[in-house]
Order: C-alpha cells, then structure tokens, then sequence
C-alpha cells in the first residue's frame, strides 16, 4: 500500500518491515528533516522507531495480541474515484481478538443509482441526514489512528479511502495493512474466499446482511479471529504484527478443493427430501 503515497523507495520500505534501514539511506531520501518526517508520516498513520541505530516500522516489534487492528469496510456508489463516492463506512478496532471501539456512518450523497441501492438497500433519502464526506473521513481518521487497516480485499477499501481524503485536502493513508482475504488463503481451506461464501460455509456471522458496512465489518471480524487461531497451528514463527502481514503476502496457499461442499451438501438435502 505504501508505494505509491510514500517517499521512500521498494526497497527501504523492505528494510523497515525487516532487517531494519539506516540512515544513511533514510536521509538521502528525505525533503524534509528527519525529525519532521517522522512526524509527517506519524500523522499519516505510520509509527517508524529507532532501535540500535537502524529504523523499523513499529510493527516489527508489536506482537500481534498487542497490535490495534482496525477492521474496515465501505459501501460506494460505484468504482471510480473521480465519478464516485463513499455512501457507506464503518469499522471496528480490535485488540487481542477483543472489538474495543466501533465506527459507523452514512454518507449524505446526492446521487445512488438503482443497482447500488438494490446492491446495498441505500438511497438517496436515506442519506440526507448524514454528515457529508468530508466530516466521516475526518472522524474516521482519528479513529483509525496508527492501527493496521484490515479489511477484504484490502487494496478497493484502502485506496478508496485514502483517495478520498486526497480529494477533501487531507493527506492519503500510510498505515500499515492487512488483507484479510489474502490470510484467510493460507490459513482457512475453502473452495472460495469470497466474503459472502465464507459467511455461509463457516457460519462466521448469521444475521448479516451482505453489503452493509458494519455487517461486512462483524463478519471480517469472525473471518480474522479464525484465521489467527489457525494460523497458531500453521506457522509458529509468526509472532509480531510485522510477520502476520508478510505472512499473508508470502505464504503458501491452501489448496483449493475440486468441487464446491456447499452445492455438494444443497445435493444431498434434495435426495432426502
């Protein structure tokens, strides 16, 4: 995620989620100074540290029961950036497993076509009484804060957001991220990864409602804590927040089963019947 927002080549930003980068690479790379990039970047929702004379993001030595996640989801009135807008947001924040505070809003918006609000079940009407984009993304970005953004499929729901703020003034996103997806491949064996699939075959959240934000959200939620139980069981070595993200980039995944088990059990309920 970092990439394209950040100051700092490939591979610095390597370096600061490995072996750690000294400064003699750091400052060439610098506008600023040290000390005030630091702080820019801290504002922008990544914490970098010194330890032994080199820099690490804080994530290299946060484990993950202690690490803030901060699980996100949106609903949009399309997918375009430059045409469209977020309708719809909400988060949880959790910590050891644990939510420890919850985000949710509606986003007055002027124009929701029929597919969308079939999609979603929003309107128009009833976002006429939200706060307008740019209040939700400013509350939203103090309640995210310095935690590790989550969410499924990570790349829209990040890019959509910190695009977002660009566009009322603010600077993008620079949090670390997680795509919840992406480890439920390696540690959940599943015929789909789709978040609506993975709802009906682990039975992760029974009252939602696809394509609501919060819903989305209480089910990733359910997703991630299975996922970290497993992952227990998988690899032992992962123990910071920094090895979870490079988990789920650079392990290997599960092995798809051949046929869907949810079609093959809908078969066996119409032979009994």
């Amino acid at each position: 995620m970092l990439a394209k927002d950040f100051i700092l080549d490939s591979k610095s930003i390597h370096k600061l989620a490995s072996k750690g980068l000294c400064i003699d690479n750091l400052k060439p790379q610098l506008n600023d100074d040290l000390d005030f990039s630091l702080e820019l970047w801290h504002s922008q929702g990544l914490e970098i540290v010194k330890q032994h004379g080199y820099f690490y993001f804080a994530t290299r030595f946060m484990s993950i029961a202690d690490a803030e996640f901060c699980i996100v989801d949106i609903e949009t009135n399309g997918s375009k950036i430059d045409k469209h807008q977020i309708i719809e947001l909400a988060a949880v924040k959790v910590r050891d497993g644990v939510i420890v505070d919850e985000f949710e809003s509606l986003v007055y918006c002027r124009e929701i076509n029929k597919h969308i609000t079939e999609i979603t079940g929003i309107s128009v009407e009833d976002t006429k009484n939200a706060p307008n984009l740019k209040k939700v993304l400013y509350d939203f970005k103090t309640f995210l804060g310095n935690a590790i953004f989550v969410a499924h499929d990570v790349k829209f729901d990040y890019r959509f957001i910190s695009l977002s703020m660009q566009k009322i003034g603010l600077a993008p996103l620079l949090n670390r991220s997680l795509c919840s997806l992406a480890l439920a491949e390696r540690t959940i064996v599943s015929y789909r990864y789709a978040l609506s699939y993975l709802n009906e075959s682990l039975h992760l959240h029974p009252d939602a409602t696809h394509h609501r934000a919060m819903s989305d959200v209480l089910t990733t939620y359910e997703l991630f804590k299975i996922s970290l139980e497993n992952l227990k069981n998988i690899d032992k070595n992962v123990k910071t927040a920094e090895d979870l993200i490079k988990f789920s980039k650079e392990a290997k995944r599960f092995k798809r089963p051949k046929f869907d088990p949810l079609l093959e059990g809908q078969e066996e309920e119409k032979e009994n019947e």
